[in-house]
């Protein structure tokens, strides 16, 4: 799999953090504990990323990714009952939208719970816009 030891080693993170804290907090919590974790583990961490999103070579809106991992992994983080494929589709057009492939779901809920997404460069060629703009 795509960048399996960099994303077994942010999992690992994910989960001290969650047994750290436990469930309960707010989002933006747990992503401050996850940059305080990712770095403390030598990893580089960029925080609300903005995502440019482009229509017909206008720019019509951005997300902002959670976060990103040695510029290579996107983290988008939840803090709720469960992930569902809405959540998933989020995560998927980040990765659509940018050059990066792989990225990590993770829900800080009562049951911690990731998914490992991956949208390779090769299959987002076939949607190409000469305009998108790469983070």
């Amino acid at each position: 799999m795509k960048h399996s030891e960099l994303t077994d080693k942010i999992i690992g993170v994910f989960y001290d953090v969650y047994n750290e804290l436990g469930h309960g907090f707010l989002e933006s919590t747990y992503a401050e504990a996850m940059v305080v974790a990712l770095e403390s583990a030598s990893l580089r961490v960029s925080r609300e990323v903005p995502i440019p999103v482009w229509f017909r070579g206008k720019k019509i809106g951005q997300y902002f990714a959670d976060l990103i991992v040695q510029e290579t992994i996107l983290l988008e983080l939840k803090a709720g009952q469960s992930l569902d494929k809405a959540h998933e589709a989020q995560l998927l057009h980040y990765l659509r939208a940018t050059k990066i492939e792989v990225g990590l779901l993770f829900n800080f809920g009562v049951c911690p719970q990731f998914r490992r997404l991956l949208f390779d460069n090769e299959r987002k060629k076939i949607r190409a816009n000469p305009w998108l703009m790469f983070v």
